[in-house]
C-alpha cells in the first residue's frame, strides 16, 4: 500500500485527490490547502485528514505527494518536500523560472528523491497514437489549444499555462530539443499574455507551430502532423485520431482511415505512472529534466526567441 499526499486542493488538486482515492493498493494519508473550506470538503467526500500547514502533512510517512499549488509556490513547496526525501509529482510547470527549475532538478537528483512533472497530455491515447504513426517520418506539427479565459489562472499567462502542455508535446512526439523558437503575442486583458503563436524547428529538422489562447468561446485541442507518405489528425479531447493517404492527382482524391483509441483518464494513467516508478526505483516517465527544457523553451520565447 503506497501512502500519498495531495498539496494544493485547486481544481486540478481535486482531480489529484479523486483518482488518488479511486486506486487500488493507494492510501491518502492527507491534503494540504489554506482554504479549510477546501479540507472540509476533501473531509466530506474523501473521508481524508487536512492540514493547513505543510510540515503537518509532511510529518506523515508518506511514501509520494502530488504538487498543485499555484505555479509561484512550486519551488518553495517542491524543496520542502524534496528535503524530507518524498517522492513528488509537481503540476507543470515545473517551477515560475528556468533557474528555480534547475535547482530543485539539482537538489531531487543528489537526495536521490523521484521528481516528476505533470505534463498530462502524454497520456492522452490520442497523442500516443499519433506517435506511433508519425514514428520518423514527420514533417511538421501544428497544435492548437484555445479556449475562454480560466478565473482560475491568475498568476502565469496563457505561455506558461496552455503553452508549455504543447512545447513538451514538441519534444516528446519528434524525440528531439529545440533548435529555435519564436513567438509574437498579446494581452487583451488582465496582466499576462492571452494569445500566442509559437514557432519552432527541433534539432531533428521538424517545424512546429504552436496556437494558443484564452479568447476562444470554446475549448478545442487537436493537433496535426505532416508525416512523409501520410498526414494525421487528432483531437485531444474526444481522442478521435484519422490518417490522411497522400492526395492522389489522377483520381483527384485520398482515403481516410479512423484509428481506434482505447478510451482513459489520463490523470489516471499518470498517476499510476508515476506511483509505479516510485515503487519499481525506475526513472519517472516525465523527469525533472524534461520539465525543466520547457522552461527553458519558455524563457527564450520572452526574452525574444532564438536558441533555448
Amino acid at each position: 500500500m503506497q501512502k500519498v499526499g495531495v498539496i494544493g486542493l485547486g481544481s486540478m488538486g481535486k482531480i489529484h485527490l479523486r483518482n488518488y482515492c479511486e486506486m487500488p493498493d493507494v492510501q491518502v494519508m492527507g491534503v494540504m490547502d489554506l482554504a479549510q473550506s477546501n479540507l472540509d470538503e476533501a473531509k466530506a467526500r474523501f473521508g481524508v485528514a487536512g492540514f493547513t500547514r505543510l510540515e503537518d502533512l509532511l510529518a506523515l510517512e508518506l511514501d509520494a505527494v502530488s504538487i498543485s499549488v499555484p505555479t509561484v509556490l512550486h519551488f518553495e513547496v517542491a524543496m520542502q518536500v524534496i528535503e524530507r526525501g518524498v517522492a513528488l509529482l509537481v503540476e507543470k510547470p515545473l517551477a515560475a523560472t528556468a533557474a528555480q527549475g534547475e535547482e530543485l532538478v539539482k537538489t531531487a537528483r543528489a537526495k536521490g528523491v523521484p521528481l516528476m512533472v505533470g505534463h498530462i497530455e502524454r497520456f492522452n491515447p490520442a497523442i500516443q497514437r499519433v506517435k506511433e504513426l508519425a514514428g520518423d517520418d514527420l514533417i511538421s506539427l501544428e497544435i492548437e489549444r484555445v479556449g475562454p479565459f480560466p478565473a482560475r489562472i491568475q498568476d502565469v499567462g496563457v505561455i506558461r499555462d496552455l503553452g508549455s502542455h504543447d512545447i513538451d508535446l514538441l519534444r516528446y512526439l519528434t524525440d528531439s530539443n529545440f533548435r529555435s523558437v519564436s513567438a509574437v503575442f498579446s494581452t487583451s486583458q488582465g496582466k499576462h499574455e492571452d494569445s500566442a503563436f509559437i514557432c519552432a524547428q527541433m534539432e531533428n529538422g521538424v517545424l512546429g507551430h504552436i496556437k494558443t489562447n484564452w479568447v476562444t468561446p470554446f475549448r478545442s485541442r487537436k493537433i496535426r502532423a505532416a508525416c512523409k507518405g501520410r498526414f494525421i489528425e487528432a483531437d485531444l479531447i474526444t481522442q478521435q485520431v484519422r490518417e490522411l493517404s497522400p492526395f492522389n492527382a489522377v483520381e483527384k482524391t485520398y482515403s481516410v482511415k479512423e484509428w481506434p483509441t482505447v478510451q482513459r483518464e489520463q490523470m489516471r494513467e499518470q498517476l499510476t505512472q508515476f506511483l509505479k516508478a516510485v515503487r519499481d526505483k525506475s526513472p519517472a516517465p516525465i523527469t525533472g529534466e524534461d520539465g525543466l527544457e520547457v522552461l527553458k523553451v519558455i524563457e527564450c520565447i520572452f526574452a525574444g526567441g532564438g536558441k533555448p
